[in-house]
């Protein structure tokens, strides 16, 4: 299998929380050497491309913001592209979600002005370290009166370096519990996030592999955009639970042994050889 392009997961795979995975630069190095285009694609809303910019500088490492896509984008633009930017959306999360909508154009609900008797559209939802019970009633309340619900991604878990932490799964799964609504989900494993990497890298599914460390999201998601996989120990899913289950191309420990083997069975300027 000829790959000339990767797409990283991060939450997981380069680091876990604001710790880096080990050899992360050594990673990065590795793959310029090799001459591997490579994409960041996150299901993770948090962050904006500047922070996650900025956090990647703080590791030693330098992307170009052109290959870092995450789900807060992609949800934005999904929206825009369905719905269009005269959606008023009430955000449950972070500055992602707020700065992928409002650099849009799209007018922005608060939850004082819910309160206030204000109605929205879409309430959409993130990951949010933040959230309190006030933000989900408010947008409870919305999507009774008949508001759309949407989210970013469905990880129910956030590796963290003190273990797994609640996701923005936690939150759908409250919101829908609360709603009896089922809602729209943009992120990992749904296409969109793919289908863009591959775009902007200029790949195709034959010369391009997803490396990741959830077998519901990456592993799953990659698999059925047709694209080659590549499971890392280091974040969520077990070597055990790929054997009994969703089974990827390829598993490593981490990306420092993912590199090992990249260095091991390059092919000169045309791509690994995996």
């Amino acid at each position: 299998m000829l790959i000339k392009n990767l797409i990283l997961d991060m939450d997981g795979v380069l680091w876990r929380g604001e710790t880096p995975m080990p050899g992360l630069v050594v990673f990065f190095a590795t793959l310029k050497r090799l001459g591997l285009g490579y994409a960041l694609a996150t299901n993770n809303a948090s962050k904006t491309i500047a922070q996650y910019e900025e956090k990647l500088g703080r590791f030693g490492v330098t992307v170009d913001p052109y290959y870092i896509l995450t789900s807060s984008e992609a949800t934005a633009s999904y929206v825009e592209q369905e719905m269009g930017v005269e959606t008023a959306v009430y955000i449950i999360g972070e500055d992602g979600l707020y700065e992928a909508f409002g650099r849009r154009g799209f007018p922005i609900v608060t939850m004082q002005e819910v309160a206030g008797g204000a109605t929205a559209d879409l309430v959409v939802y993130g990951f949010n370290r933040h959230l309190t019970y006030n933000e989900l009633a408010q947008g409870t309340l919305l999507v009774q009166r008949g508001a759309r619900l949407m989210g970013t991604n469905p990880d129910v878990t956030f590796p963290h370096e003190s273990g797994l932490m609640p996701g923005a799964g936690a939150t759908q799964a409250f919101l829908e519990a609360a709603t009896g609504v089922a809602a729209t989900v943009i992120g990992k494993p749904g296409r969109i996030m793919f289908e863009e990497a591959l775009q902007r890298l200029g790949g195709t599914t034959a010369d391009t592999a997803m490396v990741g460390d959830r077998l519901n999201t990456d592993i799953a998601g990659g698999k059925a955009a047709g694209l080659t996989t590549i499971l890392v120990l280091s974040g969520i899913s077990t070597a055990a639970e790929a054997a009994n289950g969703m089974q990827p191309d390829y598993i490593f420990a981490n990306i420092g042994e993912l590199a090992r083997h990249l260095e091991a069975r390059q092919d000169g300027q045309f791509g690994i050889c995996l």
